[in-house]
């Protein structure tokens, strides 16, 4: 008889089923719980860390990190180089404490100069003489409102009669502008404002007369560049307090500001065997900007602007940096209104990737305007920052091979890579006078203009593999309106 086949034992097996569903909701169980613990521990954490202070360091100052904002990590250009390294975008530093007294410069200055938003243009003495009617017509009718007149020419001669104790031992005051005080007096009826420009420490008419003022070579010669011109020491005491004369001058007759330029070292000629200081660890920098700091802390308080000029270079190139000795964070540090001269055509060719600058002349100024933006955004909150007021071309460089003559179109579009960049002042350079008054609009319709012009798209700044090698290399040129 065949055994019947037994069929499963199905208690047995509800069994194992129900023993093995407990695990799984005990293992089930656990996990929900622990989730729960690290949210609990994560929520405390992250108020701990709301509430907790920074950690004091020996001196017992508080150290905080700045941090990028999301905005700023998200325009960050992380191919952009400047003379400081990897740009960020602008970005304030976190300040958990009053900053210390002793940091704020010139802290105890009370301002009450009226600033202005210029529109200039440079002009020299002998346009005073000889054209000062068409001048004022200029002013009178368009959006232009500045005049930048030669006080301290080029070669070092005073334009006016002036005095003071060194001025008159130095006998460098001249009449060029015969009746100064009725020149003033005019300008001023005409509501015109009135920059003085002082040029500094290329001076070969004081050299020749004192020489022991001037740049020396390690022979104990004094130094000439290559034109045979002499250039003053910047750390000589009696050069700074010699122009703290000229400025007290400018300021008693009625002038708005001092405009400094070749306020730099030499580029021509033995200048690796300049000496300047006794200390061969004083830099060029530190030369210029000990000396432009301690002409704004005496002349700030005259109740006249501060300005200096600056090759456009040395915003973002190290190397031209240490070579003139123009830091552009450092000086904007002291000075009232930092002036770049970014001419178009004083690039060399196939700088930050455009072949030839000049023929792009909205290129160039926009680029180093967004450079200049980036240096100054690295100048702590707390701190004096200097008002980026640009030098723009108003002529034409035929010396070039690869030039364009400018006219109204390109001076309009230097004007407009200003406004782009977010500055509203300006200067116009023309060695002879001749401007292009076309160009110009009138003041009404600058206005108009300005508030209606187009949002610009943002041009990417070309990436720089080295920085120029030298400041006068390629086309560079110093003043090619003298070559």
């Amino acid at each position: 008889m065949r055994k019947r086949r037994q069929g499963p034992d199905f208690t047995k097996v509800r069994y194992r089923r129900s023993r093995k569903g407990a695990k799984e909701a005990v293992v089930i169980l656990l996990f929900l719980l622990l989730l729960a613990g690290m949210g609990i521990f994560g929520i405390r954490y992250w108020k701990e860390l709301q509430n907790e202070k920074p950690e004091e360091n020996p001196e017992g100052t508080i150290t905080v990190t700045p941090m990028l904002s999301p905005v700023a990590d998200e325009n960050r250009d992380p191919d952009m180089r400047g003379p400081y390294g990897l740009w960020t975008q602008p970005t304030q530093p976190v300040s958990a404490t009053p900053v210390p007294e002793d940091e704020i410069w010139m802290a105890d200055f009370v301002d009450t100069r009226v600033p202005t938003n210029v529109k200039g243009i440079y002009v020299t003495s002998d346009a005073v003489n000889n054209k000062l009617d068409t001048i004022l017509e200029w002013i009178d009718s368009t959006e232009l409102n500045t005049i930048v007149i030669d006080v301290k020419d080029d070669d070092g001669r005073l334009t006016y009669m002036m005095s003071g104790k060194l001025i008159d031992e130095f006998g460098t005051a001249r009449s060029f502008i015969p009746n100064m005080e009725k020149f003033m007096k005019t300008c001023k009826e005409h509501n015109i404002y009135m920059i003085a420009r002082v040029v500094a420490f290329k001076d070969p008419l004081l050299v020749r007369t004192v020489p022991e003022l001037g740049l020396h070579l390690k022979d104990g010669t004094v130094y000439k560049d290559n034109s045979r011109l002499g250039w003053l020491n910047p750390m000589n005491q009696t050069v700074l307090d010699y122009y703290v004369e000229i400025a007290q001058n400018i300021a008693d007759i009625g002038f708005d500001e001092i405009n400094f330029d070749y306020v730099r070292f030499p580029t021509e000629g033995k200048v690796s065997e300049l000496v300047y200081c006794d200390d061969e660890n004083v830099t060029k920098i530190d030369a210029i900007t000990a000396a432009v700091k301690y002409l704004c802390e005496q002349i700030r308080p005259m109740g006249i602007y501060v300005s200096a000029d600056l090759f456009g270079t040395v915003i973002r190139s190290t190397v031209d940096q240490r070579i003139v000795g123009q830091d552009y964070m450092a000086l904007c540090q002291y000075l009232d209104y930092i002036c770049p001269m970014i001419y178009p055509s004083h690039y060399s060719y196939g700088y930050a990737g455009i072949d030839y600058p000049d023929l792009e002349p909205y290129k160039i100024v926009s680029m180093a305007l967004s450079d200049s933006n980036k240096v100054l955004a690295k100048i702590p909150e707390y701190k004096h920052r200097a008002t980026v007021r640009p030098w723009l071309q108003d002529f034409t460089a035929s010396y070039l091979k690869h030039y364009m003559r400018y006219g109204p179109e390109e001076i309009r579009a230097q004007i407009n890579a200003t406004y782009d960049s977010g500055q509203t002042q300006w200067m116009l350079w023309n060695a002879a006078v001749n401007y292009t008054i076309s160009a110009m609009m009138t003041e009404e319709e600058a206005d108009y203009e300005f508030a209606h012009r187009p949002t610009p798209t943002p041009t990417p700044t070309p990436e720089v593999k080295e920085p120029t090698k030298m400041p006068n290399s390629g086309q560079y040129i110093d003043s090619p309106w003298k070559k």
